[in-house]
């Protein structure tokens, strides 16, 4: 897949090489800009310059952001072809105006109306296998045969406004600047700033609560779950009721502009210098063992569930609660109670084993196996 996404690549570039040789130069920049970064003439009213804009002097930003998720939430359909996603059964590019996501997790699709697509088959009439999940290959059902509307602009795009629907297509719930997550859905519009840049003509908010825009579900206070796991990303949620809640904000672990596995600014033992130089020299360290596997376990589902103790989304909660009566989950298993049990921590590696070694276990770990 990714070798046809490549030759795809190859053959856009050449025919814009080409192009280029024939055509005026303001021509050739504006076949240069993919198709989710064309300023509507909307969005130029609205005060929005594209991240084409923010390029020009932010070029190392721009090209980590590329290459993350955030632009990619949502994309018109071509581009979303160009880069290798499939299409679901019975369905043809034609058919479809949007695809969401597609980078990380999984891809859902939007037909020509708006709707999220929710039937297949050779006539588009069988329920199901509509979401593609990236790690295993597979399609499998989301809300199969319901008639669903695109509601998800809010997070899912830049510069949304909740009124109309874009493109003039009655399933998309509003309409934006630019579908995904771009350059301006963070810092604002940013065509004041980009004729003259300044420090006090462009937004950059560090806090929780900006990331805690999009990266959280349902209530800030409250953690949400689903077959035994926490739904979706909700890392603001879970940073509320975690150990770095008021000490630290996202951006002093991440930077916001790089895709999650290489976002990370420090290490852990930049700020836990005492537990890193225990650990250093254990038996778990010597194993491979990092901070990360075991105050960050996959207890999160976006996608795929591997395993008992193993969903595709790392938490944020990051302390290990050993208490003999801590649960991971609440009694009817739709809420997260906000503590890291020792299950999640533990058991994802040592399956034979159970909750009560683990809690007895973890006890001194970070020593353990040391001369």
């Amino acid at each position: 897949m990714r070798l046809i996404a490549w030759f795809v690549f190859t053959s856009l570039a050449a025919a814009v090489l080409l192009a280029s040789c024939v055509t005026p130069q303001s021509e050739r920049q504006q076949a240069l800009v993919l198709p989710s970064e064309v300023v509507s003439r909307q969005a130029e009213s609205n005060g929005y310059a594209g991240p084409q804009a923010c390029a020009q002097c932010h070029s190392k930003n721009y090209s980590d952001y590329r290459a993350s998720a955030h632009p990619k939430k949502l994309r018109p359909a071509a581009e979303a072809r160009a880069f290798g996603v499939p299409l679901p059964p019975g369905w043809e590019w034609k058919d479809i105006s949007y695809v969401i996501g597609g980078a990380r997790w999984k891809a859902r699709y939007v037909d020509l109306q708006g709707y999220i697509v929710t039937s297949t088959g050779m006539t588009k009439s069988e329920a199901g296998k509509n979401q593609y999940n990236l790690a295993t290959g597979r399609f499998v059902d989301y809300n199969a045969g319901k008639k669903l509307p695109y509601d998800c602009g809010s997070c899912h795009t830049s510069g949304y406004n909740k009124e109309g629907h874009q493109d003039g297509l009655p399933g998309i719930v509003g309409t934006w600047a630019f579908p995904g997550v771009t350059c301006e859905a963070c810092h604002g519009p940013g065509a004041a700033h980009a004729a003259a840049p300044a420090k006090n003509n462009i937004k950059v908010d560090t806090s929780p609560e900006a990331c805690g825009q999009c990266h959280i579900r349902g209530a800030k206070d409250t953690i949400p779950a689903d077959r035994g796991f926490i739904q979706h990303h909700e890392q603001y949620n879970e940073y509320r009721a975690g150990a770095h809640s008021g000490a630290l904000a996202c951006t002093d672990c991440h930077d916001p502009h790089k895709r999650a596995a290489i976002s990370q600014k420090l290490p852990c033992g930049a700020c836990h210098a005492n537990t890193e130089r225990a650990y250093n020299g254990s038996a778990m360290q010597r194993a491979g063992v990092t901070c990360i596997d075991c105050h960050m376990p996959r207890a999160g589902r976006s996608a795929e569930i591997f395993s008992r103790y193993e969903g595709d989304v790392r938490t944020h909660i990051f302390k290990i609660s050993l208490g003999a009566s801590d649960r991971m989950f609440s009694a009817d298993g739709k809420l997260a109670t906000g503590k890291l049990t020792a299950d999640f921590a533990c058991l994802g590696c040592h399956g034979s084993r159970d909750i009560n070694w683990a809690r007895t276990t973890a006890k001194g770990i970070h020593t353990f196996g040391k001369p």
